[in-house]
């Protein structure tokens, strides 16, 4: 993916048969847990007076995608549509709505309603709600029934407008779809941690997470260390703004970034041992744990800690405010994933090779692509 590839002319308008009804859409999503992705249509909510209704262009491939749709995190409903990616076009607004505009280009991330209460949620950290945030897809929609929320692997969805971003116009919109989980995940740390110019940031991993905290760090003005286990990653890791790339099987290397990072981004999903990299890190520095993987880690010393006064700490994704923060800062510095587009027919395939590793570095279906909704809804 280069920047400044043409734009596609926007989807035409959702089904909306009249406003007291709700939307049909095309999607694609899981019936089961070994169905893989096929097409259903997908039944949107009539929108209320508060509502923003999104003609979907583009949606980013997540690895939670895979997870939920293959049934790995347990518990799972289907159909379930996924996709928290989601880059489109407005629609129709409610009556309440005063923000967003019909024709406005827009985003919604990871969440779609939170308790709106709670002090999280009063200070803009939504995803931290206390009541537990409401996910954009797979979760129960408490304000609308209890409906299972269904993602952006669909041609419209509608959402309130407290959890709907302006898309800035000088960024390419398929591109700016993983920023609104890859990137404003690595964002959010970096913003906790006050990275600026003069500090130095380590990214472990350099997969869709980790080539976004590269590119966000850098355009921070820290310098940016990349710690990954293979060499055939180092020009990559340069290619993308790295300053420099350590090795962290060779001993020596390690040795040589001893008392050298400020805060490390750590974005590997798979068990492995911290005390290595910890040993990096400078008093007062921090590591902030974004992977989640699904086996236990190998323990951390707490010596290691102790002894620089290190913070070991996780985080997850961004409040609403802060992502739009992140998009604007995207805008300034010319920021955006590097992608691969996908049509609906290879969603399935895809999914393969992002399981693989086989991708640099984000996927994003090209809605247009997908099938005219049927006359009645799978979900």
């Amino acid at each position: 993916m280069t920047p400044g590839r043409p734009v596609p002319p926007p989807l035409a308008t959702p089904i909306l048969p009249d406003a007291g009804t709700g939307t049909l859409a095309a999607a694609y999503g899981a019936v089961s847990p070994d169905s893989g992705l096929v097409p259903l249509t997908v039944a949107r909510r009539a929108p209320k007076p508060d509502d923003v209704v999104i003609a979907i262009e583009f949606c980013g491939l997540c690895h939670s995608d895979v997870h939920a749709a293959r049934g790995e995190w347990g518990g799972q409903a289907y159909p379930l549509v996924p996709g928290h990616e989601i880059v489109g076009t407005v629609t129709r607004v409610g009556s309440a709505v005063t923000g967003f505009a019909v024709g406005e280009r827009v985003g919604v991330g990871c969440i779609v309603d939170s308790c709106r209460e709670c002090e999280s949620c009063l200070d803009g950290l939504e995803q931290y709600c206390e009541e537990g945030m409401t996910g954009t897809y797979g979760a129960i929609d408490r304000r609308n029934g209890d409906t299972l929320t269904q993602g952006g692997y669909a041609s419209s969805i509608v959402v309130d407008h407290r959890y709907v971003v302006r898309v800035p116009a000088s960024l390419d919109p398929a591109a700016v779809a993983p920023l609104l989980c890859a990137g404003i995940t690595t964002f959010s740390p970096l913003r906790h941690f006050d990275v600026e110019e003069g500090d130095v940031v380590g990214v472990v991993g350099l997969g869709g997470l980790g080539h976004m905290a590269v590119k966000l760090a850098k355009a921070m003005g820290a310098r940016v260390v990349v710690f990954t286990t293979s060499e055939s990653k180092v020009p990559a890791a340069l290619e993308l703004g790295a300053d420099e790339v350590v090795l962290s099987r060779d001993e020596d290397a390690m040795a040589a970034a001893n008392r050298t990072i400020d805060v490390i981004i750590d974005t590997v999903a798979a068990p492995h041992d911290l005390n290595p990299l910890f040993r990096t890190l400078r008093v007062d520095g921090a590591l902030f744990q974004l992977g989640l993987p699904s086996e236990a880690m190998p323990p951390v010393n707490p010596s290691a800690l102790i002894r620089r006064r290190i913070a070991y700490a996780g985080s997850l994704i961004g409040g609403i405010a802060e992502t739009q923060e992140m998009l604007d800062f995207c805008a300034e510095h010319g920021v955006v994933a590097d992608i691969e587009m996908v049509d609906a027919g290879h969603l399935n395939e895809a999914y393969d090779r992002m399981v693989a590793g086989d991708v640099k570095y984000r996927f994003v279906l090209d809605t247009s692509t997908l099938q005219a909704p049927a006359k009645e809804a799978d979900a």
